[in-house]
């Protein structure tokens, strides 16, 4: 299975438990699916770059976090589907960062 990393932008004036119910439900996601989660970063909350209409509504900051897992390209498809429609959501992206392991773990060599 590839190894994926969810960044997500979440509305900044959530409650923790809503945070934190998005979170579990993103991550059921990619487990009910036979993929396994292995880690979340809470970025906190920032200004965005620019003002983003979610949702029909403006928004000037928002919460980042960011999840490491690994899946099927059907469960990523999926997962995005669901965080695309949620209205706790303004923005999301999947980005893979490799199909083994090896390419992931394997750092260049620094050459000056």
């Amino acid at each position: 299975m590839p190894f994926y990393e969810l960044v997500c932008i979440a509305r900044s004036n959530l409650a923790k438990t809503n945070m934190h119910d998005l979170l579990k439900t993103s991550a059921s996601q990619v487990l009910d699916k036979g993929g396994v989660v292995r880690g979340f970063e809470n970025w906190g909350s920032r200004n965005l770059p620019h003002r983003i209409k979610r949702h029909q509504q403006y928004f000037d900051s928002g919460h980042y976090w960011l999840m490491h897992f690994d899946a099927n390209p059907g469960t990523v498809q999926d997962l995005g589907k669901k965080l695309r429609v949620d209205p706790r959501v303004l923005r999301h992206t999947v980005v893979k960062l490799g199909s083994k392991l090896e390419h992931i773990t394997a750092r260049p060599e620094k050459t000056f």
